[in-house]
């Protein structure tokens, strides 16, 4: 009997289009080849598969971390990051996902990975903030963007101190990546506290691209 890992890699290799894997290499400006699967049908097929196996999330995070390491293709490691939704919430994964993090670094993986913060945030706001506050200061670019984002979509329950904090950290830092998440955060926030995010707006000396994010739909 095959593994998960190598079900949802027929499958992806069965949806191959190279046509569109070269435009989708060279947006993403990776060493690493694709198949040319899109984003969505990435996601569905893993949640099928991973659905229909019925793991434990012990052995969902093997087979994540499996699928990363040993990953060919791009979307090989996207799926690797889906997979983890279905044990979302569990803060035992918070190793797993420093680590794509910090492995992957670029932007897409950072940024899939997020929604598994806010995942978090919701299940161990406690434990998470302080995780947050701590990679607000690493080295890495990467975990930094990830401390940053990782409250997206939380609306009302979005820890306003602890975003207010991350964003502090960072605000000197003349990183694209950084600036623009700042922005990104800020503009998700501004749905549902337009106010707080003007007030913060005025206050901090925020680079014109983060402002620029931050305000947009103000």
């Amino acid at each position: 009997m095959e593994s998960l890992g190598e079900l949802i890699k027929a499958g992806l290799a069965a949806q191959a289009d190279p046509s569109r894997a070269a435009g989708q290499q060279a947006y993403m400006k990776s060493a690493m080849p694709f198949y040319g699967v899109r984003a969505g049908d990435v996601r569905k097929l893993t949640l099928t598969l991973g659905r229909a196996a019925k793991l434990s999330w012990e052995q969902i995070a093997a087979v994540s971390r499996q699928l990363w390491d040993q990953a060919e293709r791009r979307e090989e490691r996207y799926a690797a990051i889906e997979l983890t939704a279905l044990a979302k919430g569990r803060l035992e994964l918070v190793d797993l996902y420093e680590y794509q993090v910090r492995d992957g670094a670029w932007w897409d993986f950072t940024d899939s990975i997020a929604h598994r913060i806010a995942d978090l945030h919701r299940s161990h706001p406690q434990e998470t903030a302080e995780l947050t506050r701590r990679w607000a200061g690493e080295d890495s670019l990467w975990v930094r963007r990830l401390a940053i984002i990782g409250q997206l979509g939380l609306k009302q329950a979005t820890d306003k101190q602890l975003l207010a904090e991350v964003i502090a950290a960072n605000l000197a830092d003349q990183e694209f990546f950084i600036r623009k998440a700042i922005g990104w955060a800020l503009r998700d926030l501004a749905r549902t506290d337009p106010e707080w995010v003007r007030a913060q707006a005025a206050s901090w000396p925020l680079s014109p691209l983060s402002r620029r994010e931050a305000l947009k739909h103000l």
